[in-house]
């Protein structure tokens, strides 16, 4: 792959040659080494190049969302910079929302925040095993919020007339993006550290408590930094999801699993059964969903309790050295009667760790 490519002389041409040069390295991969980011490098292709095809499409939820049900099973993919969440099923129920929009159904699960969203792109590469396509939409830096992939069993004779139908006039290889922006980090206001506590007991359901940390001055990570130590938030060894996702499998507990980025979540429901080690890459490689951490980014991990009328909900959640959210898991309840006793041994079982994050 050539290394002497600058910002002047990206051009799509160029692009496409590194890539030709690039061989087994993925998008995202190729184009944080070339400087750029992975949009762009999808766009070089607009049109037809030898071995890949990209068109231009709608980038709307509103407009791709309800059309997905015409492929049937896909494979749906939403990823950050320290983990992949995968999962087989069909895009059903969509429901509309100017701030937040989302797909239900049995096995596609989505949360989506529109104004994040755009740049979309059909894609059709070229493979040993056949042509591979896939539909991949983009925040306004260029990163990737969520890729659909066609599977064998998908119906492929709806792909044509669903490109047709989001193609959008703009068809140009060039693509300028802002620039990306900083993570925000552990957001603490230690004069409301009480208040919180008090407040944190009065929830009811684990939505409230985004706003509750917002109203006090505090993120995430800044409140559960803030009350660790107390009632509801106990700090884990980083080295834990290993043994976490293992103690998982061996209790055959269902969870209902979180990965996302600004633009799109994505829930896995269901067991996690075949758990393996490649590398730095911790992988649950199900037959309908597959999950790809980088063990090596968690940084800190914390087991968290918050009231519902239910009862309380425990989670399992893992942020990395920039305190951006990896992945958050729940337990499942196995009918109406599950209190979820084994979920909540398992999160006891877990080794505490008491080091003041730095």
């Amino acid at each position: 792959m050539s290394d002497t490519l600058t910002p002047t002389d990206m051009t799509p041409a160029a692009l496409c040659a590194a890539k030709t040069e690039a061989t087994g390295i993925r998008d995202r991969d190729l184009a944080e080494k070339l400087g750029i980011c992975e949009a762009q490098l999808v766009a070089a292709y607009v049109g037809t190049h030898e071995g890949q095809s990209v068109t231009r499409i709608a980038h709307h939820p509103d407009d791709v969302m309800p059309r997905l049900v015409d492929l049937g099973e896909v494979m749906a993919l939403t990823r950050n910079a320290s983990c992949v969440h995968e999962r087989n099923g069909t895009f059903l129920e969509y429901h509309t929302g100017a701030h937040a929009a989302m797909v239900l159904g049995p096995d596609i699960d989505t949360r989506i925040f529109p104004k994040h969203w755009a740049y979309g792109f059909a894609v059709e590469t070229t493979t040993d095993k056949g042509v591979r396509k896939s539909l991949q939409f983009f925040d306004q830096a260029g990163d990737a919020l969520q890729k659909i992939y066609l599977r064998e069993g998908s119906n492929h004779a709806a792909w044509g007339p669903l490109v047709a139908a989001l193609k959008i006039e703009d068809q140009s290889p060039m693509l300028t993006v802002a620039p990306r922006k900083a993570s925000e980090g552990a957001k603490i206001n230690e004069a409301n550290r009480s208040v919180l506590l008090e407040e944190w007991g009065k929830m009811s359901d684990t939505h409230q408590f985004n706003r509750l940390a917002s109203k006090l001055g505090m993120n995430r990570l800044g409140a559960y930094r803030a009350v660790r130590g107390e009632k509801w938030v106990r700090r884990i060894e980083p080295t834990a999801s290993e043994a976490f996702l293992n103690a998982v499998a061996a209790a055959g507990q269902k969870v209902i699993l979180f990965v996302g980025n600004p633009g799109n979540i994505q829930i896995h429901w269901g067991k996690l059964e075949n758990i393996k080690v490649m590398g730095p890459w911790l992988n649950v490689l199900d037959a309908t969903f597959n999950l790809h951490l980088r063990a090596d980014h968690v940084a800190e991990v914390y087991v968290v309790e918050k009231p519902t009328k239910r009862g309380p909900a425990m989670s399992f959640e893992a942020f990395d050295a920039k305190g951006d959210l990896i992945f958050q898991c729940f337990g499942q309840r196995d009918g109406d009667g599950d209190d979820l006793a084994k979920w909540h041994g398992i999160l006891q079982d877990l080794p505490s760790y008491d080091r003041v994050p730095a």
